[in-house]
């Protein structure tokens, strides 16, 4: 976007209307804890596709952008321990096969997904598809014993986990 069309887009914002002006009067008076606090419930607030526009929003206004900052590779001291290898601590558990109990399958991955039974059973039809995502290993093996033992197959895929991850719940 160029520097011309962000003058243009700034000239057109309306001004706020007058209950919006007295809400952020109000808000103002908050204390730094309370501003906090009701940041954090707005943006608990808002689906992904507004929080994401809301995001670029503020990065346009104040020409900042929000990606993670890149660290910087040094060079190792002689006699520095070898560099350590990532320990993987997020799997993602993938329904292979839902075998001759179609049903049982179902009903665990139901009981695992907290999906309907359309849901459920799209799912299991559709295989292979990952049931659960971003979970831990002891997670990952227990859903793999619950749909072995009803009947279908399981392959948990090794994942790693970031801080960007988001753990695996139903919305």
């Amino acid at each position: 976007m160029t520097e011309e069309t962000k003058k243009a887009e700034k000239k057109e914002r309306v001004e706020p209307a007058a209950d919006v002006k007295a809400i952020l009067k109000k808000i103002s008076e908050l204390d730094v804890t309370g501003r906090k606090a009701l940041g954090l419930e707005i943006i608990k607030s808002l689906t992904v596709l507004e929080l994401s526009e809301w995001v670029k929003s503020m990065e346009d206004e104040f020409g900042v952008t929000a990606a993670a900052p890149v660290a910087a590779v040094g060079v190792a001291a002689a006699g520095a321990p070898a560099e350590q290898k990532e320990e993987k601590t997020a799997f993602t558990v993938v329904l292979t096969s839902s075998g001759d109990k179609k049903i049982q399958v179902i009903k665990e991955v139901r009981a695992i997904t907290s999906l309907g039974l359309k849901e459920a059973k799209d799912l299991v039809e559709a295989a292979p598809k990952p049931i659960k995502e971003n979970v831990t290993k002891e997670e990952a093996e227990e859903i793999k014993k619950k749909i072995t033992a009803a009947g279908g197959s399981v392959e948990i895929k090794e994942g790693l986990r970031t801080k960007y991850s988001v753990p695996s719940t139903k919305y």
